[in-house]
């Protein structure tokens, strides 16, 4: 047998390492390391849903106590409004002012045009007489039907039709 040559180690520089990389290269991860890592994420796989559950019911147990202390101070409001009631004075303040009762013997003058003038939706007074439109209604609802039934169009895109009165 041949016996073999020993051969001379020749010094092998490696390329240079920034910080972050001889770091990671320097941790050692043992078995316990890795089981007690693969507890840690298990339990907070589990509780995770759990938690949520619970902020949840916090939540609304929250906004039953808002609601439970709004109805307590309608409730309170309702006994003030009641106990007002149970006063004579009262009820005669609110027969006189919403039934417009008065005493026998008093006398009630109640002014009926305190100088406003009413006035419709769009600032136009209004008339204290009849006015006869001089539109003809039969061919203005046949056009809509018509329209409504033959268009192609969205319902936001029809415009309605303008038809003239009967004097013009």
């Amino acid at each position: 047998m041949t016996r073999r040559q020993r051969t001379e180690r020749v010094p092998v520089r490696l390329p240079e390492q920034s910080a972050r990389a001889g770091w990671l290269r320097s941790i050692r991860l043992s078995g316990f390391t890795i089981a007690t890592l693969t507890v840690l994420v298990l339990t907070v796989v589990v509780l995770a849903p759990s938690l949520r559950i619970f902020v949840q019911q916090q939540q609304q147990i929250a906004q039953l106590r808002a609601d439970v202390a709004a109805q307590k101070a309608g409730v309170k409001n309702l006994g003030d409004e009641r106990a007002r009631w149970d006063d004579p004075s009262y009820i005669e303040a609110q027969a006189r002012e919403r039934l417009n009762y008065v005493y026998p013997g008093e006398y009630s003058y109640l002014v009926i045009d305190d100088g406003q003038t009413v006035t419709t939706d769009d600032g136009q007074p209004i008339s204290d007489k009849v006015q006869a439109t001089q539109v003809d209604w039969i061919r203005m609802l046949l056009s809509s039907v018509l329209t409504a039934g033959l268009t192609e169009d969205k319902p936001g895109q029809i415009v309605a039709p303008v038809i003239k009165d009967k004097n013009g």
